[in-house]
């Protein structure tokens, strides 16, 4: 029987959709962003993208909702609700009637249940066509319900936003419901709950002050409208012009308030892997097989002992300092790419930037859920001034804390790389809180209550890497070193002279063994005499295990227990 009822919601779906795409007599349609003419049909297939050059057309409500959730899953929430002219405001009852006729609609926000690659979800999306997806106060309490039916039924929440702001002819009412669903996303971030915001074209007004911007994690379609005041408002307001893009998704990714630019067609994959990624029961089906996993018989024994590195004492300090710094040393991304699989990079810091010397996201590791962040040096000359040589701005480390803040939600492990010659230096850095910034990261690591481990794979550089490496442990490749600055900088303050680097560096006990032996880390890794990308395989290989025994012993460990612990160990230093 369920069956039947799951087709018939389908073929329903598949109607209101097509509906929303069928214009009698024309068959062609101009595209605003390259004026050329195209069948309409080769739109539609392409989900309302432009074939030629990715304009992203505006999708009506259902016709989003089919294109995301599995087929027969959709099944729709509070469908009769409708405003009701709360203020007798004049000619509005006729604007409403003409948008149901128009739309087939009662209100411009969508709300339904269904699943994504399986994954059961609350989705609800909002439609320009329908008085601009303006805020009323139906539209508020359709999506305040569609909230609290999500945390009664603890399943994670999806939001298109596509609206020009606050439906004037409802007055205060409409500003209500800013504060409304605000208040009822409170409540479930409380329970622990995902939730996912899209941007689309346009999001602008009371929407983006509301709930399109307390996302979990932010989404956005390319080119889309993004902004509090639209850009005639603002042009009119300060007598300028704006510049090119501004306000568009690429802006508003750049300046650090969304962490990912999603393509329409590959939308629906990214949604079913991060719902999947969120999802408790599968994180710790993930967790427990990975747990039961026999380790290799040598690390049985003795987890340390396929990573205990060869003593090379002919090796001075400044050797070490030396090979940290080789241009072709695998990098931050290096170690992402090699041990992640499904990795979903995001951007921005939800203040101010996107620092690209620091690269995070969420991935995964052996099956399991981690969120993975790493200082990025980059690899050739461009790339290394595109990364500022994994120097990190303000920006760099709060998009750090961002992502371990989401991880610590959902109990996420997190996985740091460490390769920077420390926190970068500049007047913007100090006038944007540099030292402020680190600080900050240093007590919420230190309560953080997820496990966290910090991998040095090249250079540390004092208070730059230390802002990484506040964790339960802290592993250093074989060359790595660690110090509270460069063995220049330190030369340079203390003699006076910065050639006596190489002698600077021996008397500040940086190499990883030194560190060790200092307590200040756990483990050291053994790598090849000239480790490269090439031949990294055997570090990879140590990592994985060490990894699979860290996430062991700490993922299942209490919370409280987790931060005690943590404590103690740099209580001891």
């Amino acid at each position: 029987m369920e069956t039947i009822f799951a087709k018939r919601r389908a073929r329903l779906l598949a109607m209101k959709a097509m509906r929303e795409n069928y214009v009698p007599g024309e068959k062609l349609v101009t595209c605003p962003r390259c004026g050329r003419e195209i069948e309409r049909k080769a739109v539609a297939a392409a989900l309302s993208v432009c074939p030629l050059c990715g304009y992203h057309f505006p999708m009506g409500a259902y016709y989003r909702l089919s294109s995301v959730l599995d087929s027969g899953s959709f099944r729709e929430l509070n469908e009769k609700l409708m405003s009701n002219d709360p203020l007798h405001f004049p000619g509005y009852g006729a604007k409403l009637d003409a948008a149901r006729r128009k739309t087939g609609m009662n209100e411009a926000a969508v709300t339904a249940v269904g699943t994504i690659g399986g994954s059961r979800c609350v989705v609800g999306v909002l439609d320009s066509r329908f008085l601009m997806g303006s805020m009323s106060a139906a539209v508020g309490e359709k999506l305040t319900l569609a909230i609290e039916h999500a945390i009664k039924n603890k399943l994670p929440l999806i939001l298109f936003a596509a609206s020009g702001g606050a439906r004037m002819q409802e007055g205060i009412l409409s500003l209500m419901q800013m504060a409304k669903t605000s208040a009822a996303l409170a409540r479930f971030s409380e329970k622990g709950l995902l939730y996912i915001s899209v941007l689309t074209d346009p999001t602008t007004g009371g929407v983006t002050a509301s709930f399109a911007s307390l996302g979990d994690i932010t989404l956005a379609e390319p080119g889309a409208l993004i902004g509090f005041a639209g850009p005639r408002v603002i042009e009119q307001t300060i007598g300028q012009r704006l510049p090119k893009g501004f306000q568009r998704s690429e802006f508003l990714m750049e300046h650090g308030f969304v962490d990912r630019i999603i393509e329409r067609f590959e939308l629906r994959k990214v949604l079913a892997a991060l719902c999947r990624m969120h999802d408790r029961e599968y994180c710790k089906k993930a967790l427990c097989q990975l747990v039961d996993t026999e380790i290799q018989e040598g690390a049985k024994k003795n987890p340390a002992a396929c990573l205990a590195p060869e003593k090379k004492g002919s090796d001075s300090a400044w050797e070490h300092v030396l090979a940290a710094r080789r241009a072709d040393r695998p990098v931050g991304s290096d170690y992402v790419r090699a041990l992640c699989s499904e990795f979903y990079e995001f951007h921005g810091d939800r203040r101010f930037g996107d620092d690209p010397a620091l690269i995070g996201g969420i991935g995964l590791f052996e099956g399991v859920p981690v969120t993975v962040i790493a200082q990025e040096k980059g690899t050739s000359a461009k790339d290394r001034v595109k990364h500022n040589f994994g120097m990190c701005q303000p920006e760099g480390y709060r998009k750090a804390l961002c992502l371990m803040k989401e991880a610590e939600k959902f109990h996420r492990p997190v996985i740091c790389f460490v390769d920077t010659p420390g926190a970068f230096c500049g007047i913007g850095a100090e006038e944007r809180g540099q030292g402020s910034a680190i600080a900050e990261n240093l007590l919420e690591m230190s309560r953080l209550k997820t496990p966290v481990v910090s991998i040095f794979i090249g250079e540390g550089g004092s208070g730059g890497a230390l802002a990484l490496a506040c964790g339960d442990e802290v592993w250093m490749m074989e060359n790595a070193v660690y110090s509270v600055l460069s063995p220049e900088g330190f030369a340079s303050i203390l003699w006076k002279d910065k050639k006596c680097a190489p002698e600077a560096a021996d008397k500040m006990k940086l190499t990883a063994e030194d560190v060790v032996s200092a307590q200040a880390a756990e483990r050291r890794i053994k790598e090849p005499e000239k480790l490269t990308t090439q031949n990294m395989g055997s570090v990879l290989e140590q990592l994985r295990e060490e990894l699979r025994r860290f996430l062991k012993q700490y993922a299942v460990m209490e919370p409280e227990k987790l931060c005690d612990r943590r404590y103690e160990r740099f209580r001891k230093l």
